[in-house]
């Protein structure tokens, strides 16, 4: 993967550190991993940010940052991945979690319309809740790990890459 690009968008560590709000953290923000470009950091971040992304639940890009302390991941791009679930690809995402979820526990897909009421939620939370954390978790678990091996792979790719043509201008 080019560092280049990628480090035109991440922020800079020193500007991270500088956010006043987060200096309750204090000396977490200073572990190099959290902001390294390379293979390892950003492959896990792509784990964590892909999987944390295809999980209903509040608050995910404060798990994704809590995942990438917790596993020396690269700490920006953790968190970004995760707006691969945004306002606008929730619906299909999680529509689709819950067909994966209700094929995996062998339960017909309800064909249902949503209502923003406490009481359609209490009557249908069982019923869809289930099969779309199911399927939520079925769906996140492939997709992060095929994200970590294609990250992994690209990378490893694009150094051969590199090598041979640095070899070839160096013969010639």
């Amino acid at each position: 993967m080019p560092k280049k690009f990628m480090k035109r968008y991440i922020p800079s560590p020193e500007k991270v550190r500088s956010i006043e709000s987060l200096h309750f953290l204090g000396d977490i923000l200073h572990e190099p991993n959290l902001w390294h470009i390379n293979r390892h950091c950003i492959a896990r971040a792509f784990l964590i940010g892909v999987f944390l992304a295809f999980i209903p639940m509040p608050a995910q890009m404060l798990a994704a940052a809590f995942g990438a302390i917790w596993f020396n991941a690269n700490l920006p791009l953790s968190v970004a991945l995760v707006w691969i679930s945004n306002p606008l690809t929730m619906p299909p995402i999680f529509y689709f979690n819950y067909k994966v979820g209700a094929m995996l526990l062998d339960r017909p897909v309800i064909t249902f319309e949503f209502q923003l009421s406490w009481g359609w939620l209490s009557e249908r939370i069982v019923e869809i809740g289930i099969p779309l954390y199911i399927g939520s978790i079925a769906v996140a678990t492939v997709l992060a790990c095929v994200s970590y091996l294609v990250i992994q792979f690209l990378w490893r790719r694009r150094v051969r890459t590199d090598w041979r043509r640095r070899r070839i201008r160096s013969n010639t």
